[in-house]
């Protein structure tokens, strides 16, 4: 509950409980035991009070909120202990029974010595604003059958048990309605951030295809031109610039997050020494931090630096150990027509798992 919104509260009840408390000593005739009339009197403040005050002071970061407790709803921990609710319950009983007892029977259904009525449903409702309803409502009957001993059922009802019973059940729906609200607006700060988490991510998506357009433009731009013009008629370096150009789009659809321009270097050496290269980026890398990301592109430039393999393939994989896999097949010169043997075979380890090698 917001700091100040539950200091004006507390406010609000300590006035109205001590404007109560204050009508109770305005003595209209005289009182018999004074002395005890003012002991009820006190007993009732001082509880009163304590359900006002206890476990008032904030908790830095709300950390007696439970996980379950809505947004901006009092927290749990807010709630009474149960020896005060207790406490609560005697002073029902002993507040109208020392007031009553302490004045004649003749003066009984005077103002003053009716005070303890709406004093009582004002400390009523007081618990249920602080979570606990069905003590109130212990309360209620207690009261109820308190007062019809004294003064009777229908002077009770007709002064101050209804009103009582009354303030609980508004104290309760209005509790019901404000915690219900609070979890409205908690679902709808949830939904507007994953609103706003899901257009930042489209953006840098878009923002991602732009760049890839772009380099895909610097990269094969020039060659599209040239064979538009020529009508597919390239020279043979031509052809071999369209290959490198067609290797290295793929890498950068297929591979961004591998890529650097060392990794780029190495790729482009690789292509030209006649090998076919594959990148792949099968997952697994997403959670991986720039620094990690640094460390396993150099490994992969190292990796491929001299590799002379037909066809080498680079692949990423969501394994918990293995962060990315580089295979290098070749035929045998031995047995040029035979099956592709593994040549070149270098893992990379998972940051996550151990040191990259």
């Amino acid at each position: 509950m917001n700091v100040r919104v539950q200091t004006g509260l507390s406010i609000v009840a300590v006035v109205f409980t001590a404007y109560l408390a204050v009508g109770g000593l305005v003595w209209t005739a005289p009182v018999r035991q004074p002395a005890l009339f003012i002991a009820a009197l006190s007993l009732y403040l001082v509880t009163t009070w304590l359900c006002v005050f206890w476990d008032f002071a904030p908790r830095p970061g709300g950390e007696d909120r439970p996980e379950t407790a809505p947004a901006g709803s009092l927290p749990r921990g807010g709630s009474l202990p149960l020896w005060l609710c207790v406490l609560v319950l005697a002073t029902t009983v002993i507040v109208p029974l020392a007031t009553w007892a302490s004045v004649d029977e003749s003066t009984r259904l005077q103002t003053f010595a009716t005070w303890s009525l709406g004093g009582i449903g004002a400390l009523l409702t007081i618990v249920t604003v602080r979570r606990r309803p069905l003590f109130a409502w212990i309360g209620v009957a207690l009261l109820g059958v308190s007062s019809s001993i004294w003064i009777g059922i229908l002077n009770s009802l007709a002064l101050g048990l209804v009103g009582a019973a009354v303030w609980v059940i508004a104290a309760q729906l209005l509790t019901g309605l404000v915690d219900r609200a609070a979890v409205d607006t908690a679902e709808l700060t949830g939904i507007q951030r994953r609103s706003f988490e899901w257009l930042a991510s489209q953006e840098g998506r878009r923002r991602e295809r732009r760049v890839r357009v772009q380099q895909a433009l610097a990269v094969a731009g020039p060659l599209l031109i040239r064979t538009i013009e020529s009508d597919g008629d390239l020279e043979a370096e031509e052809r071999e610039r369209a290959r490198l150009a067609e290797g290295s789009l793929r890498d950068e659809l297929r591979g961004p997050r591998l890529l650097d321009e060392a990794v780029r270097a190495r790729l482009q050496e690789a292509r030209l020494r006649g090998s076919t290269v594959t990148v792949l980026d099968e997952g697994g890398l997403d959670a991986v931090g720039p620094a990690a990301l640094d460390r396993i592109r150099a490994d992969l430039a190292d990796a491929l630096k001299g590799a002379s393999s037909e066809r080498i393939y680079i692949r990423t994989s969501p394994h918990p150990r293995v962060a990315v896999t580089v295979v290098g097949r070749s035929r045998r010169r031995d047995d040029p027509n035979g099956d592709e043997v593994v040549d070149l075979w270098h893992e990379i380890v998972h940051p996550r798992t151990g040191a990259i090698r």
